[in-house]
């Protein structure tokens, strides 16, 4: 009877041991962090699991572990886990769980950066849209008591499931950032940083370290700072890395140096060019980098693609949305593909971690042509008013008061009032594009962007006006976060003031009453006469129907070749076309 208790009892202080030495932390004395006992750097790298679908994710992770880094940083998104409130999504490409074990069984570490604030160039940077419709005077990322109330109950749940998943317990997350460079903020609100810091806490424990990123300039450092949570910085090539960093020591006199958020390449906008950032410099700064022996985060090594209509919106002096494409210029292109980018930083970051390279280098994958499409009209925009959601009110409403995330609303009127021909039409406030159409007629075009409020058109008392207006990206940096869409004030034609407007609700989103009727179209099309794509584009310049002035539906099949290869990736050529949304389905 005695002997099973001593092997018992010989067992538990190696059992302790294992366990005691499952750690990860700062050790300020020596400027470093420790991980399982041992000094530990880390040369990471930003994918956000939300920019690409699950089927490719151990791919993407495979490939940054084959380029010399050792863990992944991502970002958390609100919006897209609660696009309802109170619902939550966390399956197919949401299952943020399936990308953390997967990124472990790849033996990458994982950085988190929940926000709730995220930026990450996204609608209202991350933060779901119905905050706005549920109070518009709420002040977001403060210290706001209803605005904090739904951060916690969203915390709550996110951090209920992601337990188990942080390093002190076995996980692979060591590191996790409270809100996100909110020293770039203007609200600095130190109390909303402290109960966020105290919320993050009481989930991570000492399991995993918290941290913040601020740019490396004082005054942003000022306002980002959080008692009892390491403050890093972000910078990108070219910057006097002695300078950045001496900046983030005068907040972090003792402990390792860390880059957040190093820039490998750059964001695009709308109507500019493509942003690249050359090679040389970035290695040159991250070479002067490892001479500090500062751990680095790439930001981003794989962009992907921000699909639907998830892209976000900077404005400094102007309001510039972003594209779908998240390529970035980073190391990997958005098809996952590597770049002679990639292979030098899988160069020097083997070099500095003294790992052995991986003898797998991977090579750009194989893309499929599967021959042209043949389109068929569907339907102008008008065609889907019968079953889409209307309502009705003196004054044009909001997306948000019409509690809608995101696409379109047609606004309609009769014109009761119009003595000149041409009318001026004056909508101010607009957001952000609307087409203007009299009597299904296209008058012009309202932009945000190219700052077009207001413009001449021909029509008479007792005419029909519509105005078509898209969402094309809530802010998602600085002081104009809260970024309402819509028709956002009175529009006049001759300094009369319309009144009397329906509002018909075109969200295009999966569930939407419009897809439902595009689809029950598509199901019961005939044999119409299709169309290459350059003859519909010829047609649509030539004024034929369907005609350019009227936004319309297209639809087209192709079909994948059953054969024993796998399916391919594999693009659209959209040459000749100029605004153009895409939904598919298999």
């Amino acid at each position: 009877m005695t002997r099973p208790s001593f092997v018992l009892l010989g067992l538990l202080p190696v059992l302790s041991l294992a366990l005691a030495s499952r750690e990860f932390y700062i050790d300020y004395d020596n400027n470093q962090f420790v991980k399982d006992g041992a000094p530990f750097k880390y040369v990471s790298g930003s994918f956000h699991y939300f920019r690409t679908p699950s089927v490719y994710w151990r791919d993407r992770l495979r490939k940054m572990k084959q380029g010399g880094l050792n863990a992944v940083s991502t970002y958390v998104e609100w919006r897209s886990h609660e696009k309802v409130s109170g619902q939550y999504d966390f399956s197919g490409d949401l299952d943020l769980e399936n990308f953390i074990k997967i990124a472990q069984e790849e033996e990458l570490l994982v950085i988190l950066r929940p926000g709730p604030y995220i930026c990450a160039e996204r609608e209202l940077g991350g933060l779901p849209s119905w905050l706005l419709n549920v109070n518009p005077e709420m002040q977001l990322r403060t210290r706001d008591p209803e605005y904090m109330g739904f951060v916690r109950r969203w915390f709550q749940v996110l951090f209920t499931r992601l337990e188990p998943y942080f390093y002190g317990k076995d996980g692979p997350i060591i590191m996790v950032q409270v809100e996100n460079e909110y020293g770039s903020y203007f609200a600095c609100d130190s109390e909303y940083l402290n109960q966020l810091r105290d919320i993050i806490k009481s989930h991570v424990g000492d399991s995993a370290v918290l941290f913040t990123t601020d740019g490396s300039a004082a005054s942003l450092l000022k306002c980002g700072k959080i008692d009892d949570v390491y403050a890093t910085v972000d910078f990108g090539p070219g910057t006097n890395v002695e300078l950045a960093f001496n900046e983030m020591i005068k907040f972090e006199p003792r402990g390792p140096l860390v880059n957040s958020e190093f820039y490998p390449g750059w964001l695009d906008h709308w109507g500019e060019e493509h942003s690249t950032v050359n090679t040389v410099n970035i290695i040159q700064t991250l070479e002067w980098m490892f001479k500090y022996n500062a751990s680095v985060n790439f930001y981003v090594y794989y962009g992907g693609t921000n699909f639907g209509f998830t892209s976000g919106a900077n404005y400094n002096d102007h309001y510039a949305p972003q594209p779908t494409s998240y390529d970035y210029d980073a190391p990997l292109t958005e098809a996952g593909d590597p770049t002679p980018k990639y292979m030098a930083i899988r160069a020097a970051a083997n070099s500095y971690l003294q790992q052995v390279p991986s003898k797998e280098v991977p090579v750009a994958s194989r893309k499929g042509y599967y021959g042209r499409m043949n389109l068929k009209f569907l339907s102008s925009i008008f065609d889907l008013i019968p079953t889409a959601p209307q309502v009705n009110s003196d004054y044009p409403l909001s997306f948000e008061e019409l509690n809608q995330d995101e696409g379109f609303v047609l606004y309609k009127t009769v014109i009761t009032k119009c003595h000149n021909d041409p009318a001026l039409l004056v909508a101010k406030n607009i957001g952000d594009r609307g087409y203007v159409f009299v009597n299904k007629e296209r008058a012009g075009v309202l932009s945000r962007i190219n700052f077009i409020d207001s413009l001449p058109v021909s029509a008479n008392t007792g005419d029909e006006l519509e105005i078509l207006v898209e969402n094309q990206g809530r802010i998602n940096y600085g002081r104009k976060l809260k970024d309402f869409k819509g028709l956002l004030s009175n529009v006049t034609i001759d300094n009369n003031e319309l009144k009397y407007w329906k509002m018909i609700q075109l969200p295009f989103g999966h569930n939407g009453t419009e897809l439902r009727a595009i689809n029950k179209k598509i199901s019961s099309l005939k044999a119409e006469t299709q169309l290459p794509i350059e003859m519909i584009y010829e047609s649509v310049k030539s004024g034929l129907e369907p005609t350019a002035s009227t936004p319309s539906i297209f639809w087209a099949e192709f079909r994948i070749p059953n054969n024993s290869h796998p399916p391919l990736d594999t693009f659209l050529d959209m040459k000749g076309w100029s605004k153009v949304k895409i939904a598919y389905q298999c």
